[in-house]
């Protein structure tokens, strides 16, 4: 009798432990946030775009680049307030190109990193803009291509290395015919045991069950739900801490109920372990959610501004501008700039911009992207930190590109029939593509909802003042982009000063066609998307 009573007990602490740990969501959540739940970096202000750059030695850049970086020279500059080193491939005008005034930012689309942009030595919007007189760059934001963390210039080139290692490892096993087993990019240990700042239940064999060692359970329980409440208070707000401690909350009830311990102590060792697991894949999850701890606030306020002022640091334009070309979210970005400056009363640092495939507003458009709405529920959210789009494109390849062609569609949403060059679209999916955290897409689905993106807090909208701007804007689409529609195109073009901006899409009735990354690596881009993107930036180059 006096057996059975301890695991009554135990199930009666277990009980209050977890009603202390999840009552503790709310307490220690100090703000309210928007249903995004995103945590600010710093109110605006005007001083949001004038972060000073750090490099981690005296030239600036990486003398033996990682073989999977084509570029003249890769750089390395610190994002603000984090330990990520922000990689900026760059590529010299050769001599006998005309003198440009202002060096070009080139910025990718979400997800993707500097490849897309330098696809091959004849399919490289980024050598054709050098070789046209610009002095390019292209920077990829934190989490994508080259990007690594790190503290010292030896750790960052060990990390860019083997990152590079690895990309070019996925591309060998898909023709090898191998799954890949690609880690999620740029992060090492993605929830290893070893490196966890969590102690986990379970670490010492579970052995004879006495009430001294049910006690030590209910200690450790208490003690790890109090911790995962902390780490989740600076991502969740009150609601969505609500909404997640009820769902593991009643996984946990559900297996208390299920093992009728006042009845049978021998099944609660079972019971202890299956506790255990549910909460070792709850804190995996949240390993994950701290590791991808960034949005698309970060990317705007803090990487894009510190590739600006070290750019200009290296090129010094007398006017202190630069000309940009966004493609996909990366003109999103530059939209987002030219509406906070318009916000603030601020010059814009940006001399002119071109947008490919990219809007403010995709509510009236049928764009492919809708399917990430669903990420908008905060559970979903939690049920998927990260999306390993690398890795999934990586493993869905062999089935979109060889007979019977299972999942043919996926290449319509990346490249119009004929458009590019088999190897080439090859190279584009297994190696251009990276892991997105779950909260930049859930910030990002705003998009779709009324009123357009909006910021982290759900109440600076961009396209309110995206009417402000100065700048001029070319706004290039693709007649066949199931991503960003020419209807989504033209949702922010109209939105702009008309004698600023320029609207050209690309495609014919009877083909050639345009789908999302044609406009960049497509055959014909070198001969149509390219030349008119430099006619309209020599125009303003002055």
């Amino acid at each position: 009798m006096c057996t059975l009573q301890v695991p009554v007990q135990i199930q009666s602490d277990l009980r209050s432990a977890l009603h202390m740990a999840f009552s503790s969501f709310g307490s220690l959540i100090p703000f309210r946030r928007s249903a995004l739940a995103l945590p600010p970096l710093r109110p605006y202000s005007a001083s949001s775009f004038s972060l000073p750059p750090r490099a981690f030695s005296t030239a600036a850049s990486v003398h033996a680049k990682p073989s999977i970086c084509t570029a003249d020279e890769l750089h390395y500059v610190s994002a603000p307030n984090s330990d990520w080193r922000l990689a900026l491939w760059r590529y010299h005008p050769p001599h006998q190109a005309p003198p440009r005034n202002h060096p070009l930012l080139l910025l990718s689309g979400v997800g993707t990193n500097a490849i897309g942009y330098d696809l091959s030595p004849e399919s490289s919007f980024a050598r054709y803009m050098s070789g046209q007189g610009f002095e390019t760059w292209i920077l990829e934001v934190r989490g994508a291509g080259l990007s690594v963390q790190g503290s010292n210039f030896k750790e960052i080139k060990e990390n860019a290395d083997a990152v590079s290692e690895q990309m070019e490892a996925v591309a060998k096993s898909v023709t090898n015919g191998v799954s890949p087993m690609q880690q999620p990019n740029n992060v090492s240990g993605s929830f290893s045991d070893s490196d966890s700042e969590l102690c986990f239940l379970g670490e010492e064999p579970i052995g004879a069950t006495t009430a001294w060692d049910e006690s030590k359970l209910v200690s450790k329980l208490t003690d790890i739900l109090m911790r995962l409440s902390e780490r989740l208070s600076g991502f969740l707000s009150d609601g969505q801490s609500r909404l997640i401690s009820a769902k593991l909350f009643d996984q946990i009830s559900k297996l208390l109920e299920d093992s009728q311990l006042s009845e049978r102590f021998e099944e609660f060792i079972d019971m202890q372990e299956r506790l255990s697991s549910t909460i070792e894949d709850f804190q995996k999850q949240l390993d994950l959610i701290v590791k991808y701890d960034w949005d698309f606030d970060h990317y705007l306020e803090e990487d894009v501004p510190a590739a600006m002022e070290y750019i200009k640091a290296q090129t010094k334009p007398k006017d202190g501008k630069l000309l940009a070309v966004g493609h996909s979210m990366g003109g999103i970005l530059l939209y987002a700039m030219l509406s906070r400056c318009g916000f603030e009363g601020k010059e814009p640092e940006l001399k002119a911009i071109v947008t490919l495939a990219s809007s403010l507003d995709y509510t009236s458009s049928n764009s492919a992207l809708k399917l990430l709405l669903p990420l908008a529920d905060p559970a979903q959210a939690l049920n998927v930190p990260v999306v390993p789009l690398g890795t999934l494109l990586a493993a869905a390849y062999p089935l979109a590109s060889r007979p019977p062609y299972v999942l043919g569609w996926l290449n319509n949403l990346i490249s119009a029939q004929d458009m590019m060059h088999p190897e080439l679209l090859k190279k584009l999916v297994l190696n251009n593509f990276c892991t997105i955290p779950a909260k930049l897409l859930l910030q990002l689905t705003s998009a779709f909802r009324e009123r357009g993106l909006c910021d982290r807090n759900g109440k600076f909208f961009f396209k309110d003042h995206i009417h402000k701007t100065n700048v001029p804007v070319l706004a290039i689409a693709g007649d066949r982009d199931l991503i960003c529609p020419p209807e989504a195109v033209e949702e922010t073009v109209k939105l702009l000063p008309r004698n600023l901006v320029t609207y050209k899409r690309f495609g014919e009735n009877q083909g050639p066609h345009y789908a999302h990354y044609d406009l960049v690596g497509g055959r014909l881009a070198v001969e149509q998307v390219y030349p008119c993107i430099v006619q309209f930036l020599g125009q303003h180059d002055d």
